[in-house]
Formats: C-alpha cells, structure tokens, sequence
C-alpha cells in the first residue's frame, strides 16, 4: 500500500526540538496516563476523566469548552499566524473487563480496565497540547483538541459532532483531522498508517431462531432450535467465504449462543449474537443481505423461523489519501524514515473517529507501543485483561499529534 507523495510541507522549522521536548515533558505525560488509568470510566459519562482533563490543560491559554449531553472536553488554541483549523483527537472511555496486568497504578474500578490505550490517547494529546503551546507563534491556524468519551460504546464522536466540535469561530470549520492510535503489534515508538479503509464499518447480528419446546427425551415430538442455530452458524461462514469477494473482506463472528434452561428441556427459542466487519458500502449490503437469507432459509429448511435483527454500527475508517500523505512525510521528518512503515492491510476493528472522517479530511495511525523485549506474538492485544502498553511511546505520541498540526500547511485545492 503506497502513500502518495505530498506537496511540499509548510511549518519544517518548528518541528526543531519537538521530539526532545517531548521527551522532556514525557514523566508528566506518563503520571497523566496512570492517573487516568487507575480510575477508569465507562461509556459517555465520564466526570472524573473529564476534570482530569481539565485541570491538566489549565494555565496553556485554550478556549476550553465541555459538552453537554456527554462528559467531552473540547479545547481550541489559536495560532499566531493564519491558517486553517486542524484537530486533533484522543478518545477517553475504558472498557467493561476486570484488569490482571498487576501493574502499580492498575485499575482500582471493579469491572473496568483502559485496555484499549485510550488513557495513553489522552495523557500524548494533553502532551501535545503543552508542546503546541510552547509554540503559539509557529502555529498557523487554530488547533482543536477533541478529547471524546464514549468510543467503545455509544459512537461519541458522533455527539461531539452534534455539539459543534467541527465547526469554529471564523466559520470556516475544521479542514484536517488526526488521531493516533496505540498498539502492540508494532515495535514501541514506531508509527504505521495507510490511505484509504484503515478500519472496518462494525454492525451487530442478533439472529432469534423460533422451533418448539419440549421434553428432552422426546425430540421428535418438539421442534429443536438448538441444531438449526448451529448450522446457521456454520453456514454464516460459509457464506462470507463462497459470496464476499477475497479483495473486499468481511468478518463474521458469532460471538454467543444462548438456549434452554436446564439438560432436559427443549427449548422454545435459541438464540445467536455476533458481529460483522466489512470495509466498503457493497460488501456490507451483501453481508446484510446473506445474513438474512442464510438464517431465514435454514430455519425454514427444518420447519422452524428465524427473527433476523441487524444494529448499524459505526462506519469504516477510510484515510484520506493527501492528509495521509503529509503525515507520513511529517512523521520521517520528526522521526525519521526507519520509524515511519505503511500498514500492508486495514485493521478489522472498528473505530468510531469514523464520523469525523466522514465530514473532514484526515488521518489515523497507529503507535507502536509494545512493551521491550516482549515478541510480537506473546504480546497482549488490544481489549486483553493483560494488555500492557509502552509508556516511553508516549514521548513519540505526543510529538506526531504537535508535529501533524504544526506542518498541516493549507488545506489542499477543493477538501475542508
């Protein structure tokens, strides 16, 4: 996957003694993080995270604003020169899992844990935000810093868009945005990013198979929902790999099979949830589609019905190809070419920076964040109750969110 090359980049002064600036400032980027992360909070209320945030950013001159109908913080810092709006984003709500990393500053919330690094999104946005600062009169144009509750459920960037966090004083609105993303899968410190779907469009299945219940011992007198569910299943994964082109992928996990009571009993209903992945609007349709048709039509094959229920998740991730662009060149330029790769294929998670992608031109990468030492394969993933990330990555974090503003240079002809 190539990045196409940029055009020349505005702003290449003021990347001189970011990145050691930020390695500077890196023990207090991490006592954020930690902070953050012994306390996590779930979902779209997320009052503690929010005044953490809040008390960080005082005293840096923002225009600070909350939300209203969700604990967000959006913050603008106005440059001395004119320029377009640029934001930068870092999502802040934890996940619904009990920690076991045995970390010092582990979770102490029963049944919450940031094992998706999205207290390590915070702590490098507020970094970037000292380290903007710093910089008032390098900066062309405003910055926006969009810190969003609600990512793992609740599609808050959705409702930050709603409240106005694209939009600005002049009018004009944002016309570039950017996320990171942290990651064990690559090597700590190092940046990987792609144009075009880098994340997948995410929708949930609930599939209620109806038969008729009965006395275990007697199957023949009750219709089984139970084996009907099971071959819908596997008839699910058939169907992705003999109707889904190879080159436009899809996913399809059934997650949970729930059915019956007890060992003797022949239950009325059985029921099947899951998820599929899907990267472009035609392979979504036909994976919609042949859900339908699958799960209807094995049921029917055994006499029984089937309720199909499909939830619209969020959007793919598809990256600009020019902003894309600008921040593989900034990012060589801040760290140089041997931390800065291209990702060969998307990422079949899904990522609600979605929304804003949808409205502004933009870009999310990753930041490798894996821990020293440990190998690629035995490393925790992403949602893991072992997930443990690399805090020395921060310091790189930090500098490509101030680095991404600092050389967003004009909007290009047509976008914004």
């Amino acid at each position: 996957m190539s990045v196409p090359a940029p055009a020349p980049a505005s702003g290449g002064a003021a990347l001189e003694g970011l990145l050691a600036d930020a390695h500077a400032a890196l023990p207090d980027i991490v006592a954020l993080r930690r902070r953050i992360h012994r306390f996590p909070e779930l979902g779209t209320h997320l009052p503690r995270t929010q005044q953490t945030v809040l008390e960080a950013l005082g005293g840096l001159g923002l225009e600070v604003a909350t939300g209203s109908r969700l604990s967000s913080v959006t913050a603008t810092l106005e440059g001395a020169l004119p320029g377009p709006a640029v934001l930068l984003r870092a999502d802040m709500d934890a996940l619904p899992l009990d920690e076991d990393t045995g970390l010092e500053f582990a979770s102490r919330v029963p049944g919450a844990m940031h094992a998706c690094g999205h207290d390590t999104h915070t702590a490098m946005l507020v970094g970037a935000a000292r380290l903007l600062a710093a910089r008032r009169g390098l900066l062309a144009g405003p910055v926006v810093f969009m810190f969003q509750p609600g990512e793992e459920s609740g599609g808050g960037a959705r409702h930050m868009i709603d409240e106005g966090v694209l939009e600005t004083a002049d009018g004009a609105g944002v016309a570039a945005a950017f996320a990171l993303h942290v990651t064990t899968r690559f090597d700590s410190g190092t940046l990987h990013l792609r144009s075009g779907p880098t994340f997948a469009a995410s929708d949930r299945l609930h599939v209620t198979v109806r038969g008729r219940g009965g006395h275990a011992s007697s199957p023949h007198r009750a219709l089984d929902p139970v084996p009907v569910a099971c071959e819908i299943v596997l008839a699910l994964q058939s169907m992705v790999t003999r109707t889904v082109d190879v080159f436009d992928p899809a996913v399809v996990t059934v997650a949970s099979i729930h059915a019956g009571t007890t060992s003797n009993v022949i239950p009325e209903t059985a029921e099947i949830r899951g998820t599929f992945r899907t990267l472009s609007p035609a392979a979504r349709q036909r994976v919609r589609e042949g859900v339908h048709r699958v799960a209807r039509h094995v049921a029917a094959a055994h006499g029984a019905e089937a309720d199909v229920d499909l939830e619209e998740g969020y959007p793919p991730v598809v990256n600009d190809a020019d902003r894309t662009a600008a921040l593989y060149d900034t990012a060589v330029a801040l760290l140089g070419p041997g931390r800065v790769g291209l990702l060969p294929a998307p990422f079949m998670g899904a990522e609600d920076f979605s929304f804003v992608l949808r409205e502004v031109p933009g870009s999310m990468a990753f930041l490798g964040a894996r821990p020293p030492g440990v190998p690629p394969e035995e490393a925790a993933d992403l949602h893991s109750n072992l997930a443990v990330f690399d805090e020395d990555a921060l310091a790189t974090g930090a500098a490509v969110y101030a680095a991404a503003a600092l050389r967003a240079g004009p909007a290009p002809a047509g976008g914004g």
